[in-house]
C-alpha cells in the first residue's frame, strides 16, 4: 500500500447529521457512476437508507478538498462498511488516502464490495485485498452478489506511522 500525496486534502473526523445531506450528494455521485447494475428504484431504496441508517452506524471520515467534502469512509470494527468519492474526484487518489487511512487503523481491515462493480474490486485488489469469500445477496438481502475482501498484509510502512491520525 503506497500513501497517496495529497496535501491539499484534509482527512477528518465526520460532523454527523450537518453534513449527512453532502455526503449523501457524495454518495449518489459515486453511485450513478459506478453501480450501472442498480435501477433508480434500488438507487432510492439505499439513498433513502444512507442518512437515516447507514452513516449513523459508522465512523465516518471526510476527504476535504478546497472547502468542500469530495469524498468519505465509513468505519465499524476494523470494516471498511463504506468509501465513496465525487465523481468528479474519481481517479486522483481521495479513494487511496481514506483507504490508507482505515488500513493505518485497521491492518487485517475487511471490506464487501458489490461483485458487479469491478473498478472498486481492481481498486482494492491493486491496493492488497484478496477475496476471502462471496455471498449471493448483499447485507439488505437483495440479489446484489458480493465479494469478501480482507488486506493481505498488514499495513506497516514508515509513511503509514507517519500519518496524522483524523
Amino acid at each position: 500500500m503506497r500513501i497517496t500525496p495529497r496535501p491539499d486534502v484534509e482527512l477528518r473526523t465526520g460532523a454527523g447529521e450537518p453534513e449527512f445531506a453532502r455526503l449523501v450528494a457524495v454518495w449518489r455521485s459515486a453511485v450513478l457512476a459506478t453501480h450501472h447494475f442498480l435501477s433508480p428504484e434500488d438507487i432510492a431504496y439505499y439513498e433513502d437508507r444512507m442518512a437515516r441508517e447507514y452513516l449513523r452506524a459508522v465512523d465516518v471520515t471526510v476527504a476535504v478538498l478546497e472547502g468542500h467534502i469530495v469524498g468519505f469512509s465509513g468505519l465499524t470494527e476494523g470494516r471498511l462498511e463504506m468509501l465513496f468519492v465525487d465523481d468528479e474526484h474519481r481517479g486522483t487518489g481521495i479513494g487511496s488516502l481514506l483507504l490508507d487511512d482505515a488500513l493505518r487503523r485497521y491492518p487485517a481491515l475487511t471490506l464487501d464490495v458489490n461483485e458487479q462493480n469491478p473498478s472498486a474490486l481492481v481498486f482494492y485488489q491493486r491496493n492488497g485485498f484478496v477475496v476471502t469469500g462471496r455471498s449471493d445477496l448483499d447485507g439488505e438481502g437483495r440479489p446484489f452478489p458480493l465479494l469478501h475482501l480482507s488486506a493481505a498484509a498488514p499495513f506497516t510502512t514508515d509513511a503509514a506511522a507517519a500519518h496524522e491520525p483524523v
